[in-house]
């Protein structure tokens, strides 16, 4: 078999993510072609998501297409995974100064500056628009890093800045609604977003839809929700739909949600030699000091790559565990509808569209939130603190059905699932979901979301 073949056989490979048998091939073809772009690629990639060194594999890789930019970002962040923190902000700083609109890279050593507890995490931004302040997508780029971590007072100076230089445009006043909003100062006004009411864009819609519900505009906020009806954005906005359903006493919730219907958990059949060796090998990929700002995790960290992809025999033997119980979740699913975004699916093959591990510390928990690129989600405890260590129940408890309370809708839960070392919760990923908070000790899981067989 020659090179391009080997590389097409390791392409497919890890679309099914057989990871040790696409790395296989990977390697084969680099032997025949070591000097193939394509080829390097491959190899850094599917080491990398096998959990093995890559930062020199991109490096390399990038020696090889040196017009390709963003595999420097792919290298910085391979270095930072590697526990080479500095390396990749020096890296990323490099490529910067040669390239200061690059925004991608900015997006990144935010990022990584943020993981790492830098509290001027987005000043790349800074520098860059200083030297190109004509550069209104920079700015607004800017905009959005700041108010992903809700750094209001920031994203609003930027956003000023920017109309001060160049003017207000579209999205310039799109982003000051969205703070006015968000950040409170004006939650209580029904017209906000009137003016823009012509105005078809996701985001803003999304925007729209929090702002009516936190507002008690109900209605507007489901209509918005259902003309994205039949659309792949739709999988955004089926949750925002519940809760309108729900405070408008519309039986369609129940059709939806059904409460805790397709909730089900499944106590893993682990020794506690197994658990203690899966919580070590798990603290150990535990590198960051911070979550990145637009993940859940509060008081605590997650991983970085693809937990579940990893080839390590302690990570296998769990994965093994949770492919069975995810399809005998499926296999017990309600008889199929076309028009609900969990029983509509093909209940064939599946992948896993993301995995990774959360360790939370003392008073740590997941804020409300849903998994809009997922099917199926989850959480599996690998290690809980003790009872008297957690707190009076539900602490540390996995809530279903609560709103995020920054909206203020007042809908109870319809459940919870308490931790216990082994087991695993599967459930909708349109599913409202969140942890309480715990008073003391470790609590280290196993995540991750799952989507049917693009082929199935």
């Amino acid at each position: 078999m020659d090179a391009q073949a080997l590389l097409q056989r390791a392409v497919a490979l890890r679309d099914v993510q057989d990871t040790a048998g696409a790395l296989e091939a990977i390697l084969a073809a680099a032997k025949l072609a070591p000097n193939d772009p394509n080829v390097a690629l491959g190899v850094a990639q599917v080491s990398f998501e096998a959990g093995l060194p890559a930062a020199d594999l991109y490096a390399r890789a990038a020696q090889l297409s040196p017009a390709r930019i963003d595999l420097q970002r792919s290298r910085a962040t391979a270095l930072a995974a590697e526990g080479r923190q500095a390396d990749g902000e020096a890296l990323l700083e490099q490529v910067l100064a040669a390239n200061p609109a690059w925004i991608d890279g900015h997006r990144c050593l935010s990022g990584l500056r943020a993981t790492a507890g830098d509290a001027n995490f987005a000043r790349s931004f800074a520098a860059a628009v200083a030297r190109g302040p004509e550069n209104f997508g920079l700015r607004m780029a800017w905009f959005h890093v700041l108010a992903t971590a809700k750094d209001w007072d920031a994203a609003r100076k930027v956003i000023a800045d920017a109309e001060t230089a160049l003017g207000e445009r579209q999205a310039s006043l799109l982003g000051k609604l969205f703070i006015a909003s968000e950040s409170g100062e004006g939650a209580d006004d029904p017209a906000l977003f009137d003016g823009v009411e012509s105005v078809r864009d996701v985001g803003l819609d999304l925007a729209r839809v929090r702002h009516f519900l936190r507002g008690g505009q109900v209605e507007r906020a489901r209509d918005v929700c259902v003309r994205h009806m039949g659309t792949p954005a739709m999988r955004a906005f089926w949750s925002y739909l519940s809760l309108a359903w729900r405070l408008l006493g519309d039986t369609r919730a129940d059709w939806l949600d059904g409460g805790m219907r397709d909730v089900r958990s499944y106590d893993l059949d682990f020794t506690p030699g197994e658990l203690a060796e899966l919580t070590e090998t798990l603290r150990g990929l535990h590198t960051m000091q911070l979550p990145y700002h637009e993940q859940s995790v509060r008081g605590g960290t997650q991983t970085e790559r693809p937990l579940l992809l990893r080839i390590d025999p302690v990570i296998a033997k769990a994965k093994a565990k949770i492919e069975a119980a995810v399809r005998d979740y499926i296999d017990g699913l309600p008889s199929a509808d076309p028009a609900h975004p969990l029983l509509s699916a093909p209940r064939g093959p599946f992948l896993f569209a993301g995995s990774w591990s959360v360790r939370l510390r003392p008073g740590g928990f997941h804020s409300v939130h849903t998994h809009p690129m997922g099917w199926i989600s989850s959480a599996l405890y690998v290690s809980v603190p003790e009872a008297h260590a957690l707190g009076v129940p539900p602490a540390g408890h996995l809530q279903f059905g609560a709103p995020p309370p920054e909206l203020g809708l007042g809908l109870e839960p319809y459940g919870a699932v308490a931790p216990q070392p082994g087991r695993l919760a599967l459930f909708p990923s349109t599913l409202w979901h969140g942890t309480v908070p715990f008073d003391d000790g470790e609590r280290l899981t196993i995540a991750f979301d799952i989507i049917p067989h693009p082929k199935a």
